[in-house]
Formats: C-alpha cells, structure tokens, sequence
C-alpha cells in the first residue's frame, strides 16, 4: 500500500485513520479539508483545490483522505487501496458531536488555522450526507478494483482490521 484513498462522511474518522497509515506506512499524508479550507475557515478556489489534489494524487506515494467528488473518480483509479468508512447517519452524527465537545475552539491540526466548531448548517450536511452522497461514491467505486476495495461499516470492524493488518491498537486522536 503506497497510494491510499480514505474516504466517508464527516465524523467517521478518516483523519484519524490517515494519520495512523501514515504512521505506519511511513506513507506522505494529506487532508483534503486541509488544502479546501484556507484560514479562518475561508474556501479555496474549487479550481485551484482540485489542481492541488491533482498534483498529490500523481506522486507515487500518498495517503488522501477527504470525499471530494470532483476529483474522487482520479483519486480511486489511482489508489492501490482505497478505504470507504461507511458509517450509518446515527454513527456519523456521533462522531461530529464527540469530536466538537473534546476540541472545541481548538485549531484543527490537519486545517491549520481553522478552529473545530459546529453550524447547523454543517450539521444538516453530516444528517444528509449519507442520503446525498452514498450511491454516488457506490457507483464510483464499482467502476475500480473490487480486491483493493476495503469498506467498513463501523469503526469496531475498522479497529479490527487495523489491529490485525499492524498488530497493534489504532491511537484515536
């Protein structure tokens, strides 16, 4: 594993996991909310996001998380692993919730000069995501190398399979 697509809603880890891999892996990692959202929670140019993206995805190693659409379909070509975390709505909710209560006002490492914080609009985003965007990614992932494929349902699955691919517990962050 040298290229790895990390991808799933809000709230269910992605970055975590990603810094794990990387970790492990001794593998580059990059978040792509890191390279959306410039300081102060601004938002890049779509364009220039992409073209970024782009750019990390042609080196030849690489940890990605993030969803993504518009450069999803080159992220999972690319990949040699790709690891859909695949959580319920109710999961993904939880996640969000927990992951404001423990870092409230605090900067988000993986988004330099962002503070974690919560809207209701990025709440009704986390309720919907799942209904919104699920089949797309399905369908995307369906056109690529199912044996490459790892999708999890919870995290109990994911930690398992951590566990028995290192040998060792993934450290939540």
């Amino acid at each position: 594993m040298e290229r790895i697509c990390i991808i799933g809603g809000s709230g269910t880890g992605k970055t975590t996991l990603s810094n794990n891999l990387g970790k492990e892996l001794n593998l580059p990692v990059y978040h792509i909310d890191g390279i959306h959202h410039l300081k102060n929670w601004e938002i890049r140019d779509e364009n220039e996001r992409d073209k970024i993206i782009l750019e990390k995805v042609a080196q030849p190693k690489w940890i990605i998380d993030g969803t993504y659409r518009s450069t999803l379909q080159q992220r999972l070509e690319k990949a040699d692993c790709v690891i859909y975390l695949d959580y319920s709505s109710l999961a993904q909710i939880i996640g969000v919730l927990k992951r404001f209560i423990k870092n409230h006002g605090k900067e988000k490492e993986e988004i330099p000069g962002c503070k974690e914080q919560m809207s209701w609009k990025f709440f009704w985003f986390v309720v919907k995501w799942r209904k919104n965007k699920r089949d797309e990614i399905l369908e995307k992932i369906n056109k690529i190398d199912s044996k490459k494929v790892y999708i999890f349902h919870n995290r109990k699955r994911l930690n398992r399979w951590y566990e028995n691919k290192f040998g060792k517990k993934m450290l939540h962050q």
